[in-house]
Protein backbone atom coordinates (compact mmCIF):
# COMPACT_ATOMS: atom_id res chain seq x y z
CA UNK A 1 0.00 0.00 0.00
CA UNK A 2 1.76 3.41 -0.95
CA UNK A 3 0.19 5.55 1.61
CA UNK A 4 2.33 2.88 4.03
CA UNK A 5 5.47 3.33 2.50
CA UNK A 6 8.22 4.21 5.22
CA UNK A 7 5.64 3.32 7.94
CA UNK A 8 6.94 0.94 10.57
CA UNK A 9 5.55 -1.13 13.20
CA UNK A 10 7.15 -2.35 16.42
CA UNK A 11 7.44 -6.11 17.24
CA UNK A 12 4.83 -5.82 19.60
CA UNK A 13 2.25 -4.83 17.49
CA UNK A 14 3.49 -7.47 14.60
CA UNK A 15 3.19 -9.91 17.08
CA UNK A 16 -0.27 -9.39 17.96
CA UNK A 17 -1.55 -9.21 14.60
CA UNK A 18 0.38 -11.65 12.66
CA UNK A 19 0.07 -14.12 15.70
CA UNK A 20 3.56 -14.74 15.78
CA UNK A 21 5.21 -14.54 18.93
CA UNK A 22 8.31 -11.57 19.78
CA UNK A 23 10.57 -14.58 20.88
CA UNK A 24 9.73 -16.58 17.56
CA UNK A 25 9.88 -12.65 15.54
CA UNK A 26 13.67 -12.51 17.22
CA UNK A 27 14.68 -16.17 16.30
CA UNK A 28 13.60 -15.48 12.51
CA UNK A 29 15.78 -12.47 12.68
CA UNK A 30 18.93 -14.11 14.27
CA UNK A 31 18.92 -16.91 11.90
CA UNK A 32 18.18 -14.43 8.92
CA UNK A 33 15.08 -14.91 7.86
CA UNK A 34 13.36 -11.89 8.68
CA UNK A 35 15.66 -8.70 9.85
CA UNK A 36 13.89 -5.77 11.07
CA UNK A 37 13.99 -2.73 9.43
CA UNK A 38 15.26 -1.03 12.05
CA UNK A 39 15.93 -1.56 15.54
CA UNK A 40 15.84 1.69 18.12
CA UNK A 41 17.75 2.94 21.02
CA UNK A 42 16.10 1.31 23.55
CA UNK A 43 16.68 -2.35 21.39
CA UNK A 44 13.19 -2.18 20.52
CA UNK A 45 12.69 -4.12 16.51
CA UNK A 46 10.55 -2.85 13.98
CA UNK A 47 9.13 -4.18 10.35
CA UNK A 48 8.25 -1.84 7.48
CA UNK A 49 5.73 -2.93 4.99
CA UNK A 50 8.50 -5.06 2.94
CA UNK A 51 9.11 -7.35 6.27
CA UNK A 52 5.36 -7.71 6.49
CA UNK A 53 5.17 -9.21 3.45
CA UNK A 54 7.66 -11.50 3.65
CA UNK A 55 6.54 -12.04 6.83
CA UNK A 56 3.22 -12.90 5.71
CA UNK A 57 4.93 -15.11 2.83
CA UNK A 58 6.79 -17.22 5.78
CA UNK A 59 3.44 -18.06 7.69
CA UNK A 60 2.16 -19.24 4.20
CA UNK A 61 4.82 -21.38 3.65
CA UNK A 62 5.01 -22.95 7.04
CA UNK A 63 1.41 -23.83 6.22
CA UNK A 64 2.44 -25.46 3.66
CA UNK A 65 4.71 -28.18 5.91
CA UNK A 66 7.81 -26.45 4.61
CA UNK A 67 11.02 -26.12 7.66
CA UNK A 68 12.38 -22.99 8.06
CA UNK A 69 15.42 -24.02 5.93
CA UNK A 70 13.69 -24.53 3.23
CA UNK A 71 11.66 -21.33 3.46
CA UNK A 72 14.84 -19.49 3.60
CA UNK A 73 15.62 -21.28 0.41
CA UNK A 74 12.10 -20.63 -1.41
CA UNK A 75 12.37 -16.82 -0.02
CA UNK A 76 15.95 -16.54 -1.95
CA UNK A 77 15.10 -18.04 -5.13
CA UNK A 78 12.00 -15.96 -5.63
CA UNK A 79 12.61 -12.55 -4.84
CA UNK A 80 9.97 -11.24 -6.88
CA UNK A 81 7.00 -10.67 -3.54
CA UNK A 82 3.96 -10.32 -5.80
CA UNK A 83 4.95 -12.75 -8.64
CA UNK A 84 5.00 -15.74 -5.62
CA UNK A 85 2.55 -13.86 -3.52
CA UNK A 86 0.19 -14.49 -6.62
CA UNK A 87 1.48 -17.74 -7.33
CA UNK A 88 0.64 -18.70 -3.56
CA UNK A 89 -2.81 -16.85 -3.99
CA UNK A 90 -3.43 -19.50 -6.97
CA UNK A 91 -3.04 -21.95 -4.72
CA UNK A 92 -4.90 -21.00 -1.99
CA UNK A 93 -7.91 -20.10 -4.20
CA UNK A 94 -7.57 -23.89 -5.39
CA UNK A 95 -7.11 -25.52 -2.14
CA UNK A 96 -10.86 -23.28 -1.09
CA UNK A 97 -12.56 -24.21 -3.64
CA UNK A 98 -11.84 -27.60 -3.21
CA UNK A 99 -12.49 -27.43 0.79
CA UNK A 100 -16.02 -25.98 0.25
CA UNK A 101 -17.01 -28.28 -1.91
CA UNK A 102 -15.83 -31.09 0.51
CA UNK A 103 -17.53 -28.91 3.21
CA UNK A 104 -20.82 -29.53 1.04
CA UNK A 105 -20.97 -32.18 0.60
CA UNK A 106 -19.58 -33.76 4.10
CA UNK A 107 -22.81 -31.59 5.20
CA UNK A 108 -25.41 -33.28 2.33
CA UNK A 109 -24.24 -36.49 3.90
CA UNK A 110 -25.12 -35.72 7.53
CA UNK A 111 -28.22 -34.18 6.34
CA UNK A 112 -28.98 -37.33 5.04
CA UNK A 113 -28.36 -40.09 7.46
CA UNK A 114 -29.60 -37.62 10.12
CA UNK A 115 -33.12 -37.51 7.97
CA UNK A 116 -33.10 -40.68 6.67
CA UNK A 117 -33.27 -39.95 3.07
CA UNK A 118 -31.28 -41.48 -0.04
CA UNK A 119 -28.00 -39.74 -1.08
CA UNK A 120 -26.83 -39.86 -4.62
CA UNK A 121 -23.21 -41.43 -4.44
CA UNK A 122 -21.86 -38.44 -6.71
CA UNK A 123 -23.15 -35.92 -4.39
CA UNK A 124 -20.83 -37.81 -1.29
CA UNK A 125 -17.71 -37.33 -3.40
CA UNK A 126 -18.23 -34.00 -4.93
CA UNK A 127 -14.96 -32.08 -4.31
CA UNK A 128 -12.82 -35.14 -3.90
CA UNK A 129 -11.77 -35.31 -7.35
CA UNK A 130 -8.97 -34.10 -9.58
CA UNK A 131 -10.33 -31.46 -11.94
CA UNK A 132 -9.68 -28.86 -9.28
CA UNK A 133 -5.75 -28.66 -11.74
CA UNK A 134 -7.67 -28.45 -15.13
CA UNK A 135 -7.07 -25.22 -15.63
CA UNK A 136 -3.30 -25.27 -14.95
CA UNK A 137 -3.55 -28.44 -16.99
CA UNK A 138 -5.06 -27.00 -20.45
CA UNK A 139 -3.00 -23.89 -19.87
CA UNK A 140 0.15 -26.13 -20.15
CA UNK A 141 -0.72 -28.67 -22.19
CA UNK A 142 -3.87 -28.02 -24.08
CA UNK A 143 -7.54 -29.22 -23.82
CA UNK A 144 -7.05 -32.20 -25.74
CA UNK A 145 -4.33 -33.31 -22.85
CA UNK A 146 -6.99 -32.65 -20.51
CA UNK A 147 -9.92 -34.09 -22.00
CA UNK A 148 -7.91 -37.93 -22.68
CA UNK A 149 -6.18 -37.93 -19.32
CA UNK A 150 -9.58 -37.20 -17.47
CA UNK A 151 -10.89 -40.33 -19.92
CA UNK A 152 -8.73 -42.01 -18.52
CA UNK A 153 -9.06 -40.87 -14.56
CA UNK A 154 -13.02 -41.07 -15.06
CA UNK A 155 -12.67 -44.82 -16.18
CA UNK A 156 -11.23 -46.08 -13.62
CA UNK A 157 -12.58 -47.96 -10.57
CA UNK A 158 -12.92 -46.37 -7.25
CA UNK A 159 -10.36 -49.07 -6.38
CA UNK A 160 -7.81 -48.34 -9.14
CA UNK A 161 -8.24 -44.78 -8.00
CA UNK A 162 -7.47 -45.28 -4.24
CA UNK A 163 -4.37 -47.64 -5.40
CA UNK A 164 -3.19 -45.56 -7.89
CA UNK A 165 -2.94 -42.63 -4.80
CA UNK A 166 -1.66 -45.06 -2.86
CA UNK A 167 1.09 -45.90 -4.98
CA UNK A 168 1.94 -42.04 -5.75
CA UNK A 169 2.33 -41.34 -1.90
CA UNK A 170 4.41 -44.28 -1.35
CA UNK A 171 6.33 -42.86 -4.67
CA UNK A 172 6.91 -39.76 -2.77
CA UNK A 173 7.88 -40.93 0.45
CA UNK A 174 10.21 -42.85 -1.17
CA UNK A 175 12.09 -39.89 -2.65
CA UNK A 176 11.92 -37.82 0.83
CA UNK A 177 13.38 -41.16 2.37
CA UNK A 178 16.57 -40.97 0.35
CA UNK A 179 17.02 -37.02 0.21
CA UNK A 180 16.90 -36.87 4.10
CA UNK A 181 19.32 -40.31 3.66
CA UNK A 182 21.70 -38.17 1.76
CA UNK A 183 21.35 -40.45 -1.23
CA UNK A 184 23.52 -38.67 -3.83
CA UNK A 185 20.67 -37.99 -6.50
CA UNK A 186 22.79 -39.81 -9.87
CA UNK A 187 23.63 -43.12 -7.43
CA UNK A 188 21.64 -46.42 -8.48
CA UNK A 189 18.55 -45.83 -5.82
CA UNK A 190 17.88 -42.79 -6.98
CA UNK A 191 18.21 -43.29 -10.35
CA UNK A 192 15.87 -46.27 -10.13
CA UNK A 193 13.07 -44.22 -8.60
CA UNK A 194 14.08 -41.87 -10.86
CA UNK A 195 13.42 -44.67 -13.79
CA UNK A 196 10.22 -45.72 -11.99
CA UNK A 197 8.93 -42.29 -11.83
CA UNK A 198 9.75 -41.86 -15.34
CA UNK A 199 7.46 -44.51 -15.85
CA UNK A 200 4.90 -43.35 -13.92
CA UNK A 201 4.52 -40.51 -15.96
CA UNK A 202 4.83 -42.32 -19.18
CA UNK A 203 1.56 -44.56 -17.85
CA UNK A 204 -1.07 -41.37 -18.04
CA UNK A 205 -2.68 -40.56 -21.00
CA UNK A 206 -2.73 -36.95 -22.47
CA UNK A 207 0.37 -35.53 -21.38
CA UNK A 208 3.67 -35.26 -23.77
CA UNK A 209 4.86 -38.25 -21.58
CA UNK A 210 2.66 -40.48 -23.17
CA UNK A 211 3.87 -39.74 -27.39
CA UNK A 212 6.32 -42.03 -27.46
CA UNK A 213 8.54 -39.04 -28.88
CA UNK A 214 11.95 -39.81 -26.81
CA UNK A 215 12.44 -36.12 -27.73
CA UNK A 216 9.59 -34.65 -26.35
CA UNK A 217 9.63 -37.19 -22.96
CA UNK A 218 13.20 -35.88 -22.03
CA UNK A 219 11.89 -31.82 -22.58
CA UNK A 220 8.81 -33.24 -20.30
CA UNK A 221 10.67 -34.76 -17.56
CA UNK A 222 12.96 -31.73 -17.28
CA UNK A 223 10.12 -29.43 -17.24
CA UNK A 224 8.62 -30.91 -14.76
CA UNK A 225 11.87 -31.14 -12.35
CA UNK A 226 12.24 -27.72 -12.85
CA UNK A 227 8.20 -26.96 -12.09
CA UNK A 228 8.91 -29.51 -8.94
CA UNK A 229 11.30 -27.12 -7.32
CA UNK A 230 9.42 -23.27 -8.52
CA UNK A 231 6.35 -23.88 -7.14
CA UNK A 232 5.82 -24.77 -3.27
CA UNK A 233 3.18 -26.65 -3.97
CA UNK A 234 4.89 -29.81 -6.17
CA UNK A 235 7.83 -28.95 -3.64
CA UNK A 236 5.32 -29.70 -0.15
CA UNK A 237 5.06 -33.56 -2.10
CA UNK A 238 8.84 -34.18 -1.03
CA UNK A 239 9.02 -32.15 1.91
CA UNK A 240 9.75 -28.81 0.93
CA UNK A 241 12.56 -27.13 -1.04
CA UNK A 242 15.47 -29.76 -0.43
CA UNK A 243 13.39 -32.66 -1.26
CA UNK A 244 12.21 -30.78 -4.39
CA UNK A 245 15.51 -30.11 -5.42
CA UNK A 246 16.84 -33.30 -4.71
CA UNK A 247 14.26 -35.09 -7.09
CA UNK A 248 15.19 -32.59 -9.73
CA UNK A 249 18.74 -33.35 -10.20
CA UNK A 250 17.73 -36.97 -10.24
CA UNK A 251 15.05 -36.69 -12.76
CA UNK A 252 17.49 -34.28 -14.84
CA UNK A 253 20.36 -36.82 -14.69
CA UNK A 254 18.01 -39.67 -15.35
CA UNK A 255 16.92 -37.72 -18.77
CA UNK A 256 20.18 -36.71 -20.09
CA UNK A 257 21.79 -39.65 -19.41
CA UNK A 258 18.96 -42.29 -20.26
CA UNK A 259 16.80 -40.36 -22.32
Amino acid sequence: MPEQAGVEWPITEVAALSGVTSRTLRHYGEIGLLTPSRTGANGMRYYDLDRLVRLQRILLLRQLGLGLPAIADVLSRHTDAAAALEQLRAGLRAEQRRITHQLESVTRTLDAIRDGKGLEMSEMFDGFDHTRYRDEVEQRWGAAAYAEGDRWWTAKSPEQQTAFRAALAERNRAWVELAAAGAPADGTAAQALARAHVEWLRSIPGTPAASGDPAQLRQYVLGLAELYVADERFAANYAGADGAAFVKAALEHYATTQL
